[in-house]
């Protein structure tokens, strides 16, 4: 699983819509609520890890499914906005359950363009 963007954020923030992805498919996804999160890491990979988990974790407890997500990244700290709904059995049908995952091999590089990459292993 991997996100790609011109900054860390849109990396991360495509990233979070490859995990939903597993779950079930974004773009059946209604943005109707908002869920802000926060989590901070002293390093990109941590971070990365503590974020995708921090996304597992909100579908789990709140049980929504998330379609967009809004990543802010300052020194280590991330503050995020997931958009989505509550699951509707009559409208979701979940591949997996969003119950939690197990994310190893975590890289996140930039380019020599200036691109960045987030990317790990995900066992669900």
């Amino acid at each position: 699983m991997f996100g790609t963007g011109p900054t860390l954020e849109a990396a991360f923030e495509q990233a979070a819509v490859a995990l939903t992805a597993i779950v079930c498919e974004p773009h059946r996804v209604r943005l109707r609520d908002r869920v802000a999160v926060h989590c901070a890491a002293p390093e990109n990979e941590l971070l990365f890890y503590e974020w995708l988990n921090t996304v597992i974790f909100e579908m789990a407890t709140r049980e929504m499914l998330f379609g967009r997500y809004q990543v802010q990244i300052h020194q280590g700290r991330l503050s995020g906005t997931l958009l989505g709904e509550p699951v509707d059995p009559r409208r979701h049908q979940p591949a997996v359950e969003p119950k939690g995952a197990t994310f190893t091999g975590l890289e996140v590089r930039q380019d020599a363009r200036g691109c960045w990459r987030a990317q790990c292993i995900i066992d669900v």
